[in-house]
């Protein structure tokens, strides 16, 4: 016979109470469900657990030697409860990967009433245009601006960045042009090729490699950009194209990528879903002029 969890219980219990009415009691069964159980038990182990008396039951020898090892169970049943319970609780370390368009605006909203719920979780923000490797555990999920083709991961596209030439708030339209630096990071390519199809590359420069250092350049009326609709629309800048010259709309889908061994983490899934939603709240404002 196979050995049973709730008839250890209840081993554990009649040693400790030393009656079947006691046992009872305590687990909230009856009386000829605690003897039916003991038996089972004894059958199961192949030897006696209990020496019955009219005043209640003692262990026997075996049951004596058999004690420890069951209470031994008992901590390893309580550890895991405790562990899931933990678990439940969402703590631990979340390694987010995102792009910088997103991190100020969204992510950081998104994340405080999670973070307040939860005071075990500490989430790490890391931008980068550069490619995270998620396998070597650069990052626990990344959002992307390019869809991540190679490992075993759990890609979802969550949003769409529209992107538009914008100049200063007022006046005239200045002849320098602000773009990341040449040759530019793969992450950031697209923008700059979409600069050089309004003439950035025949005009004069500012290279800033921070978009928030680029928005703040065309504020000041340095120069006009390619930037972000969202980051672009909050600081009150210009829109002066949100198509390129042959008429093909700026835009790119954003992805969140997930090891897939990580898909059943509470922590990373908190994060996750509090992303996404974020994201599909912010829909129009990412994508629209």
């Amino acid at each position: 016979m196979r050995l049973n969890w709730d008839d250890t219980r209840i081993f554990l219990a009649l040693a400790r109470t030393g009656t079947l009415s006691g046992v009872a009691q305590t687990l909230g069964l009856g009386v000829a469900t605690v003897s039916r159980r003991v038996d089972r038990l004894e059958q199961a182990l192949g030897v006696p657990l209990f020496l019955r008396h009219q005043s209640g039951y003692r262990l026997t020898d075996q049951g004596e030697a058999l004690l420890p090892r069951a209470e031994e169970a008992e901590q390893a049943i309580q550890g895991f409860s405790q562990g899931a319970g933990a678990e439940a609780e969402v703590a631990g370390l979340v390694r987010l990967a995102s792009f910088e368009t997103i991190v100020a605006p969204i992510i950081v909203p998104a994340l405080a009433p999670l973070l307040a719920r939860h005071s075990g979780l500490d989430v790490e923000i890391l931008f980068s245009a550069a490619v995270v490797n998620l396998h070597r555990r650069d990052a626990d999920l990344a959002l992307r601006l390019l869809r991540p083709e190679h490992g075993h991961l759990l890609v979802r596209q969550v949003g769409v960045l529209g992107v538009g030439l914008y100049g200063p708030p007022s006046g005239a339209r200045p002849e320098r042009f602000v773009t990341f630096p040449f040759p530019e990071e793969s992450g950031v390519k697209l923008q700059v090729e979409w600069a050089r199809a309004f003439g950035a590359d025949q005009a004069p420069r500012l290279a800033v490699n921070t978009l928030a250092g680029q928005v703040e350049a065309v504020a000041r009326g340095v120069g006009v950009g390619v930037l972000p609709h969202l980051l672009a629309r909050e600081a009150g800048l210009r829109l002066l194209a949100d198509r390129l010259p042959n008429g093909s709309a700026m835009e790119r889908p954003i992805y969140m990528a997930i090891h897939a061994d990580l898909a059943a983490s509470r922590r990373v899934r908190a994060v996750a879903d509090t992303l996404i939603e974020a994201l599909e709240d912010r829909r129009a404002e990412l994508a629209e002029p």
